[in-house]
């Protein structure tokens, strides 16, 4: 499970900026947290909000981009620049990250500095006893243009790891050489409709994509039909089926296509799932990210969680995540909102609030490190009278 992450000099957000999911002992004690195998209780879920143009989506990238820079950053042109951008009005180039996770029953910190065209230097720490012992640190040497590498434990022969490219991680080059532990970081869950450009919009390619995975997991299938149908989406099934479809050459192929059932009395009607309104194909859409996350445990980072979503359907999304049954290895996940209402539905630990000042710079703070927010209180009605901050100013 995600314990924290922090970020500085990334996109919008100067200062250093930590999101956290850990709990105080003041945060009630319910299916909205989890306690993880070392100890620690933490939040499932994490709500990001404030106004258009406050960095809500900045505070996201920087997971989609360390789980791309872990699992991936190999296969890339060696001559290709990073996914990074400091803030357009910093004098210094470096972005930094550290992000913390409990893992295998043991929680590790891996830390990151980085510009544009190299690492500067990345390191992995597992915590021993009260303190993190490094796994393997690299720091960039500039007189002599390579990479010092100490490694303890990590398993990585130390001449081919000193061969590490600038613009790839480290783990990253080590799971082309199946070291076990850099495989298993590699290989960690993590889901989201953000890439360095922001949100992946909606389109059609989106449905066809979920499709094949529907197509391919029977349980999956099952779940997201029976859910479509709870939610009163006028739904009697959902059905995936193989038809054939010309390529872009013109030959036939089968392809998976979704079709939704509806039921009158004793007559059926079948309707393609894109003649479905844009809120059924967003759902459709939406848990074929998150049920394999809830199945397996991971993490989900969703943008505009509510998009072509009624407000009243967060709560029934939500509550995936907060049942032990749907959730049986504490999936969590974090995502932006503008329906303030999800409000009347977290308790002030799992809702983070970011704005922006008059620099163009983002700030954040989570809502439960504000003096006087009780847990009583009424968030949504505070908020919107703008008792905490973080709404647009018109």
């Amino acid at each position: 499970m995600l314990h924290s992450y922090t970020i500085k000099n990334f996109l919008s957000f100067v200062e250093n900026t930590e999101v956290s999911f850990r709990l105080t002992k003041h945060a009630p004690v319910n299916d909205l947290s989890a306690t993880d195998t070392t100890g620690q209780r933490l939040t499932k879920a994490m709500a990001v909000i404030g106004p258009n143009g406050s960095g809500k989506t900045n505070l996201l990238k920087p997971l989609a981009f360390l789980s791309w820079f872990v699992s991936s950053s190999f296969q890339i042109d060696p001559k290709a620049k990073l996914f990074v951008q400091p803030h357009f009005f910093a004098d210094d180039p470096v972005s930094e990250f550290q992000i913390e996770f409990d893992h295998e029953g043991r929680l590790w910190r891996y830390e990151l500095a980085v510009t544009p065209d190299r690492v500067l230097s990345e390191a992995l720490h597992v915590k021993t006893s009260r303190l993190f012992s490094y796994v393997f640190t690299r720091e960039w040497v500039e007189s002599s243009r390579s990479y010092r590498i100490k490694q303890q434990g990590f398993g990585f022969n130390q001449s081919e790891a000193e061969k590490v490219r600038e613009n790839a991680s480290l783990i990253s080059t080590a799971a082309q050489y199946q070291v076990p532990l850099a495989s298993d970081f590699a290989s960690l869950s993590l889901t989201t409709n953000v890439d360095p450009m922001g949100r992946q919009h909606f389109h059609d390619a989106d449905v066809v994509k979920a499709s094949h995975f529907y197509a391919s997991d029977e349980p999956a299938l099952r779940q997201m039909s029976s859910l479509l149908q709870a939610w009163d989406l006028g739904l009697a099934d959902v059905t995936v089926e193989m038809l054939d479809v010309p390529n872009e050459k013109g030959e036939m192929q089968k392809v998976p296509l979704p079709f939704g059932m509806h039921r009158h009395g004793d007559r059926t009607a079948k309707l393609s799932f894109f003649q479905e309104s844009s809120g059924t194909q967003s759902a459709f859409v939406l848990l074929s990210r998150l049920l394999p996350v809830l199945r397996d445990g991971g993490l989900a980072v969703i943008d505009e969680f509510e998009a072509d979503l009624h407000p009243h359907m967060l709560m029934p999304i939500l509550d995936l995540f907060f049942s032990p049954e749907t959730n049986p290895n504490n999936a969590q996940i974090i995502f932006t909102c503008h329906s303030v209402e999800v409000l009347n539905l977290l308790h002030k630990s799992q809702v983070t609030l970011v704005q922006k000042d008059e620099a163009c710079g983002s700030e954040a703070w989570r809502l439960d490190s504000m003096r006087g927010v009780r847990n009583d209180d009424n968030l949504y009605a505070k908020y919107m009278a703008g008792a905490y901050g973080a709404i647009p100013n018109v």
